[in-house]
């Protein structure tokens, strides 16, 4: 049973926690703060991720192990957003230890990104793609670095539509969902085979944290919320949630190329390796999603 008080020292790593304001970025990037890694905070609102850091600030008491926490203002749905954060960032830092794709969006109304795109399909899996990829020169150069970015048990009902990218056949929020948390996963491991294939370092991870109780069901009834809880046996709380992004960013154990979850069917528990469905590996497909995502952000990795 692996939990956070696992989590060895993390004094003198730099680390990027996107939606780390609340839920379960919130409690990863305090867990990491608290080992002694240098924090950043990567919010789309910049009064709510103060007020994030002050709580972190205040949980983590004067505790010789802590790090320490800065904010960067960055919104996914806007391209431009992200080459800013990553720009400042790089000429702010010398190195990156740790990205951790987490920010996401759950059920919204129907919407577009900046530039044009469905708006979850933009939040959850562009703007990840576009950050990482122009944080990789710095990953890159930085030994032991690694790249977790997170999923969701709904991938295994996605389909990567890329004639509905735009919404050009409409809107449903739960489809829209599941394929975005398959294209992240694909990305994962997507990420992983190009790096290996240029014999870099950096480590890709995926991983999923099951069913929680955070504010990505805030669009949902309370109907909904309801035959969730009754789903999965109720949810877990959000620093739960937390261990399967907190154990593929730290542990040794924790393997390039593998998704990690909660052990009770992938809903509730703590972090194992869990068995990724083929919707996910299809390379295929995934190569495809990859040239679609350079085209339409801009940002060319690894060959």
């Amino acid at each position: 049973m692996w939990t956070a008080a696992e989590i060895p020292g993390q004094e003198s790593r730099n680390v990027i926690v996107t939606g780390a304001n609340t839920g379960i970025g919130y409690e990863t990037a305090l867990a990491l703060y608290a080992a002694g890694a240098n924090v950043m905070l990567a919010c789309r609102d910049q009064r709510k991720a103060e007020q994030a850091l002050a709580k972190m600030q205040q949980s983590s008491g004067s505790g010789s192990g802590s790090g320490s926490l800065e904010i960067g203002v960055l919104d996914l749905a806007d391209l431009s957003s992200v080459r800013l954060f990553a720009e400042t960032y790089i000429q702010q830092h010398e190195q990156l230890d740790l990205l951790i794709n987490n920010a996401g969006v759950g059920t919204p109304p129907a919407g577009k990104s900046r530039q044009g795109w469905e708006y979850t399909f933009g939040v959850n899996f562009l703007g990840p793609f576009a950050l990482t990829g122009r944080l990789y020169p710095l990953l890159e150069a930085t030994p032991g670095s690694r790249v977790v970015t997170v999923s969701s048990f709904a991938y295994a009902r996605g389909v990567i539509d890329f004639d509905n990218l735009k919404s050009e056949k409409g809107y449903d929020a739960v489809r829209e969902y599941s394929q975005n948390k398959l294209a992240d996963l694909m990305f994962s491991i997507e990420l992983d085979r190009r790096v290996r294939a240029q014999g870099h370092q950096v480590v890709s991870i995926a991983a999923q944290p099951g069913a929680n109780s955070t504010e990505i069901t805030r669009h949902s009834t309370e109907e909904q919320v309801a035959a969730m809880k009754d789903r999965f046996g109720g949810f877990m709380d959000p620093w739960q949630g937390a261990l399967p992004s907190l154990y593929a960013a730290v542990s040794s154990e924790a393997t390039a190329g593998n998704l990690y979850e909660p052990h009770e069917n992938g809903f509730k528990g703590y972090p194992v390796k869990g068995e990724i469905q083929e919707v996910a590996l299809d390379e295929t497909v995934a190569k495809k999603l990859w040239t679609m995502a350079e085209e339409a952000t801009g940002v060319v990795y690894p060959a």
